[in-house]
């Protein structure tokens, strides 16, 4: 008979299982010393967690930083492409002068010679209170020339000088056909070279140089020549010089020194409004340039 002990399954005795197998009891499961604690296992410190915390959210910030730089520089670019461009004034008054220096090419020649032309002459030339208003007529259009050819020779070297590149002439008759102006427009580069110019326009016996009598055969305007030029005007309407010759369509020579008071007046308004109705279209600055907000403008 087998002898079974007090407190089978507890001790440190061995235990017979139902196979006849050997199983040790718990106190038997690791080495130990006879009666120390279980040995020890060396360990080494590694990198905490609030340390591995730390470190990835200093990347992750790094990270973000670039990357509003580099969407920020984007929106600016992409800012700069789309938002209108902005001109300041010196670029926008350097805009208008190109435009309107474009218009003697762009406006045909009756565009910038009008067929009739309305004028006035003032009141106190009649002995009037009001003004007497009249038209001019256009007789003919030369074809554009060199300033050597369509200005008198002092006022070619002038103009030379100051870049002038073309002539333009057109003469006109005055509402009674007894008066004949010529007028030319000097295309210059610039305001500033039509203004020069008029200063260094040379005088003669009180008529100053300028554009030469454009005459028509079988019409009124045949005799009208150097010679016959009584009065001349010179006005700048941006990068063009206004230039006027007037005179009697009767072929009388200038005579110094002599005048007639309302003939001065009505050859003066003449040459001044048809001067001022060429000049006015052809000087005419564009509206101030403003970028529509394209890209590139």
């Amino acid at each position: 008979m087998a002898i079974q002990p007090e407190n089978p399954g507890t001790g440190n005795s061995p235990v017979q299982t139902e196979r006849g197998e050997l199983r040790r009891g718990p106190a038997d499961l690791g080495p130990s010393g006879p009666s120390g604690p279980p040995a020890e296992v060396a360990s080494f410190p590694g990198p905490s967690a609030a340390g591995h915390g730390r470190w990835r959210f200093g990347l992750i910030l790094a990270a973000l930083v670039l990357g509003l730089a580099g969407l920020t520089a984007s929106a600016a670019g992409i800012a700069v492409q789309i938002l209108p461009r902005r001109f300041n004034t010196a670029q926008q008054q350097q805009i208008m002068a190109w435009e309107s220096a474009r218009h003697w090419r762009v406006l045909s020649a009756g565009e910038i010679f009008p067929a009739t032309v309305r004028y006035e002459v003032p009141g106190y030339a009649l002995g009037a209170e009001s003004m007497l208003p009249l038209t001019a007529h256009r007789v003919g259009i030369a074809r554009q020339a060199s300033c050597a050819r369509a200005a008198s020779p002092a006022a070619a070297t002038v103009l030379d000088r100051h870049g002038c590149a073309k002539m333009l002439r057109a003469t006109y008759l005055d509402a009674t056909g007894s008066l004949v102006v010529t007028i030319g427009v000097a295309v210059m580069p610039g305001p500033a070279a039509a203004e020069a110019s008029i200063r260094a326009l040379p005088s003669q016996q009180g008529v100053r140089s300028g554009v030469k009598p454009l005459a028509y055969r079988n019409t009124l305007t045949a005799g009208f020549g150097e010679a016959q030029r009584q009065l001349t005007t010179a006005i700048p309407r941006g990068s063009y010089l206004i230039l006027s010759a007037a005179g009697y369509t009767d072929g009388r020579p200038r005579i110094p020194g002599s005048s007639d008071y309302y003939d001065v007046e009505e050859m003066t308004s003449l040459a001044n409004g048809v001067a001022g109705a060429v000049g006015g279209p052809l000087g005419m600055l564009p509206p101030l340039p403003r970028c529509p907000g394209a890209p590139g403008c």
